[in-house]
C-alpha cells in the first residue's frame, strides 16, 4: 500500500485482468476518450472499477452479488496485476481527465499524495449515510483538511509473527503460540533476542531465523502515529527517533546473521517459503495467504501465528469515486455497500483481508475464523485483537511507500553485500533525498 504493494502481497494467480496489460495504458476494447468507462447502457447503469492485485470485490463474488441485488446495474472491474503499474496508469488518466473508470482503488502509500494533489478529482463520501462504522483513524487517511471524504476503508493490515513450529521445536523452543508470543511480549528486541537462542540452539540444517531484516524495520516503524513525516507533510525519517531504532535493531539481526538475507515479496523469498530456509516472517494478515500458497501443501500446519510483540499497521487500501462519474452517485452507493461491515467479514473469512470497520472486526463472523494451513490459528482473534492495538493516529506522508521501498534496499546492503550500518544509512538517505526532492 508503496508499502508492499498488494499485487505482490496477494496471489497474483487469483487475479482475473478484464483486458490485457495493454489495458492499463489505452484502455479496454477501444476508445480512450471518455472522462470514465460507465454510464447508462441498454436500460443498464453501467459501473466501471480500475482494481489491483486481489482486493477481494470480484475474487469472493460480491460484485455478482450486488448485481443479482440490483438488476439494473452492470459492474464491469479491470483488475491490474501490479499496484505500482496501476497507481502510473492513474496518475496519468487523472492529469489527462480521461479514461478513468467511476471507481478507483486506492492503495495506502498514495493516500497522502491522493489527498494532497487530485482531491478535486475525487468525489466527497462525508454525506453517505451509515459509514460510522470504521476505525477511527482509517478514515483520517483518505480526509482532506477541509473535511472532504475522497474514498472508503476497504482492508487493513495489523501485525503479527508467522513462526515454523517444527524449526521452533528443533531449536529446543515453544511451539505453542500463546508461549511463544509471550517470548517477545512487548519489544522487538526480544524478537531479535529469541532469534539469537535460535540461531545458537537449532539443530536440523541451514535454516535462518528470520527471512528479512526489512520485515522487522517495517513492523517496527509502523507502530508509530508518525513514521516519515509529520502532520505537517515535513520529512523527518533522518530525525525520527522511532526510525532509527528500527533502522538500529533491523541492521543487529542482519549482522548476527539472523536473516536469510532475503527482501519480502522480491527473487529468492517465495523459494524460500517453499524450501524452508527461514523460520519466522513478520506477517501482516494479507501475507498469510500468499505464504500458504507459496510454502505449499508439504508445509501445511508447519506454520503457525502469534502476536507481534507491538501493534502496527502494514497496508490497506480505498475505494473512491471519480467526480465526473456520469454514474457518481450509484457509483458511491456500490461503494458504500462494498465496504459496509457485513462485506468487509465476508473476504475477510474468503482471503484473510482484515477488514477496516470495528464493527466488523467485532462481529462473531471475524473473531470465529481460524486458518487451516496454519495449523488452525484463531486468526480472528489474533489480528482483530492486533487490529485495536494500532495506534489510533497514522499520519501519511506524500511518498511513504518510496521511502519504505528505499529503506528495505538499504537492509539488503548490510544483509547481501555487508555493507556497514552507516554506509547503508548514508546511501538510503541519498535515495530518499532524490527521490522525494
Amino acid at each position: 500500500m508503496g508499502t508492499a504493494h498488494r499485487s505482490s502481497r496477494r496471489s497474483a494467480a487469483a487475479v482475473i485482468a478484464a483486458c490485457g496489460a495493454l489495458s492499463l495504458i489505452v484502455g479496454c476494447g477501444g476508445s480512450d476518450d471518455s472522462v470514465t468507462g460507465g454510464g447508462k447502457k441498454d436500460g443498464k447503469t453501467v459501473i466501471t472499477m480500475g482494481l489491483y492485485g486481489v482486493m477481494g470485490f470480484k475474487e469472493t463474488g460480491l460484485l455478482e452479488q450486488y448485481e443479482k441485488e440490483n438488476p439494473g446495474v452492470d459492474i464491469q472491474a479491470e483488475v491490474a496485476g501490479d499496484e505500482q503499474t496501476y497507481y502510473t496508469a492513474l496518475q496519468t488518466r487523472l492529469a489527462a481527465g480521461k479514461g478513468l473508470k467511476d471507481i478507483q482503488g486506492i492503495e495506502i502509500g498514495r493516500a497522502k499524495e491522493v489527498v494532497d494533489t487530485q482531491a478535486d478529482k475525487f468525489a466527497d463520501f462525508s454525506d453517505v449515510a451509515g459509514i460510522d462504522h470504521f476505525l477511527p483513524w482509517k478514515q483520517s487517511q483518505i480526509t482532506t483538511a477541509d473535511g472532504k471524504m475522497l474514498g472508503l476503508g476497504t482492508d487493513i493490515g495489523p501485525m503479527a509473527v508467522c513462526y515454523r513450529k517444527d524449526y521452533f521445536e528443533k531449536a529446543g523452543l515453544p511451539t505453542d503460540r500463546d508461549e511463544v508470543a509471550k517470548l517477545w511480549e512487548g519489544d522487538w528486541k526480544k524478537y531479535v533476542e529469541v532469534g539469537r537462542t535460535f540461531k545458537k540452539d537449532f539443530k536440523g540444517g541451514d535454516v535462518a531465523y528470520m527471512d528479512a531484516a526489512s520485515g522487522l524495520f517495517n513492523a517496527m516503524v509502523y507502530g508509530y502515529p508518525e513514521q516519515y513525516y509529520n502532520a505537517k507533510g515535513d520529512l523527518i525519517y533522518d530525525k525520527n527517533p522511532v526510525v532509527k531504532e528500527a533502522w538500529n535493531l533491523a541492521a543487529d539481526a542482519a549482522e548476527a546473521g539472523l536473516s536469510a538475507k532475503l527482501r519480502q515479496f522480491q527473487p529468492g523469498w517465495d523459494p524460500g517459503l517453499a524450501n524452508g530456509t527461514f523460520a519466522t516472517a513478520v506477517c501482516p494478515a494479507w501475507m498469510l495467504g500468499h505464504i500458504g500458497e507459496k510454502a505449499g501443501a508439504p508445509n501445511k500446519g508447519k506454520w503457525d501465528v502469534a502476536k507481534a510483540p507491538k501493534g502496527a499497521n502494514w497496508g490497506g487500501s480505498f475505494l473512491g469515486v471519480i467526480e465526473q462519474s456520469p454514474v457518481k452517485e450509484e457509483a458511491k452507493k456500490l461503494v458504500a455497500w462494498l465496504t459496509a461491515p457485513e462485506q468487509q467479514a465476508h473476504i475477510f473469512k474468503q482471503q484473510g483481508s482484515v477488514p477496516s470497520s470495528q464493527k466488523a472486526l467485532e462481529s462473531a463472523d471475524v473473531k470465529s475464523v481460524t486458518s487451516e494451513y496454519f495449523n488452525n490459528a484463531p486468526i480472528g482473534e489474533i489480528f482483530g485483537a492486533a487490529a485495536q492495538e494500532i495506534p489510533d493516529k497514522q499520519v501519511l506522508g506524500r511518498k511513504d511507500g518510496t521511502i519504505k521501498d528505499t529503506f528495505s534496499q538499504g537492509l539488503t546492503l548490510i544483509e547481501q553485500q555487508g555493507a556497514s550500518r552507516d554506509e547503508a544509512w548514508e546511501t538510503t538517505a541519498e535515495r530518499i533525498e532524490k527521490a522525494v526532492g
